[in-house]
């Protein structure tokens, strides 16, 4: 980035532009991620009307985790073969259809297909996204992508609970409200993204590549099980949260089934930001640490039956994601040649959405054959803090001599 100043008169027009399409961009990578938590209060209330069990709740939260890692492998080029407007629109269009789906689902059905385009939508348009944001100012866009995912997770739970406990149309009423933010940013998509310059090789593009070169094998190896357990952890509170905050209250509020994942998504994105200076490896170790201690402390209480104890640890847990999951993707991709990032973002890719869907399902089929939730997310945290102490481990064991 060049230290010379631009001419005076261009700066207030070139910043105005600047941060309104850093402003537009930002909220669209929070409306994605809100859109995707919005269901998350209501899984219990689908249960309840349309005869779920906790493996159909987790199904629908692991078919989303997959359908974004497809995206993301998949699609995650396109921008720069068709142009960035084009994507945007349609993963927007997309996302209006998904929610137009969840708002007027009678089963199961339409639930799962809404959260397919959801996934696909989301894994096609945050690599471009997050391009686009660091293009339209380095140093914010770089801040703003970095802390836009946690709080548009968050924001989107909080607000889908709020709106079930306390305003009309419970069931609708959120998603309304989605479709007008998605329209509201298309037409600022026309307006503000300029057609970028596109390049040949569209075909070639759509073939994964899945690779970790060999100077990042060893930080890989130590980073990957700590990849699996940050996103392992966001799957149960995606899915499982809900049901095990309301366990532990003394009331059945849909509100309180948001604010868990709230507070994880929240305290994930604030960490971003504030360590973002830090050192990668620093990072993940101190990420891990309080991963672990998160951990352990929501298992006490589960143990104890305490609410507020729960929040505690899912701050610390939190934390812990935020730390973990920028430590681990800066310690590994900062190793390779821009030519070989592609292959190893897709390994990574592949390892974190793996861990956000697959563990949440065996979890929910656990439940659904009559293991109680209890037990259930004690087994949990113990393998969530077994893999987070092997990557402990290894990290040790691979720290480069002074």
């Amino acid at each position: 980035m060049s230290t010379n100043a631009a001419p005076v008169q261009h700066m207030p027009v070139q910043a105005e532009g600047s941060v309104a399409r850093l402003a537009l961009l930002a909220s669209i990578v929070i409306s994605f991620l809100a859109a995707s938590a919005a269901p998350t209060p209501l899984y219990q209330h689908y249960d309840l009307v349309w005869h779920g069990t906790a493996l159909t709740t987790t199904e629908a939260f692991g078919v989303y985790a997959f359908a974004v890692l497809a995206g993301l492998l998949i699609l995650g080029e396109l921008s720069n073969h068709v142009g960035r407007r084009p994507v945007l629109l349609t993963a927007i269009a997309l996302q209006v259809v998904s929610v137009l789906l969840f708002a007027t689902a009678g089963s199961f059905e339409p639930l799962f297909a809404g959260r397919i385009l959801q996934g696909v939508a989301a894994g096609a348009a945050l690599g471009t996204l997050g391009a686009a944001m660091i293009e339209a100012h380095r140093e914010h866009g770089t801040v703003a992508s970095s802390a836009a995912p946690g709080a548009g997770t968050g924001f989107g739970a909080l607000a889908a609970g709020l709106t079930v406990s306390f305003l009309p149309w419970p069931t609708h009423l959120i998603y309304v409200a989605l479709v007008a933010v998605f329209a509201a940013q298309a037409v600022g998509v026309l307006l503000l993204i300029e057609a970028n310059q596109t390049r040949p090789g569209l075909v070639a593009s759509l073939r994964p590549t899945l690779s970790v070169p060999p100077a990042a094998r060893s930080t890989f190896a130590a980073a990957a099980p700590a990849l699996f357990a940050v996103w392992a952890l966001a799957g149960l509170y995606g899915s499982l949260g809900p049901a095990l905050v309301r366990q532990l209250s003394s009331n059945g509020s849909a509100a309180l089934g948001g604010l868990a994942l709230f507070v994880l998504a929240g305290a994930a994105s604030a960490t971003t930001v504030v360590r973002r200076q830090h050192e990668a490896r620093a990072q993940l170790t101190g990420g891990i640490v309080a991963l672990v201690a998160g951990v352990a402390v929501t298992l006490v209480a589960v143990g104890t039956h305490s609410l507020w104890v729960f929040l505690l640890g899912t701050l610390l847990a939190g934390i812990g994601f935020g730390s973990g999951l920028q430590g681990a993707v800066r310690g590994t991709v900062g190793l390779v040649t821009p030519e070989e990032r592609p292959g190893l973002l897709s390994a990574v890719y592949l390892v974190s959405y793996a861990g956000m869907g697959a563990p949440a399902v065996v979890a929910g089929f656990l439940v659904s054959r009559g293991l109680g939730l209890t037990e259930v997310t004690v087994g949990y945290g113990v393998a969530l803090v077994a893999l987070a102490l092997v990557a402990l481990v290894q990290l040790v064991r691979t720290a480069p001599s002074r």
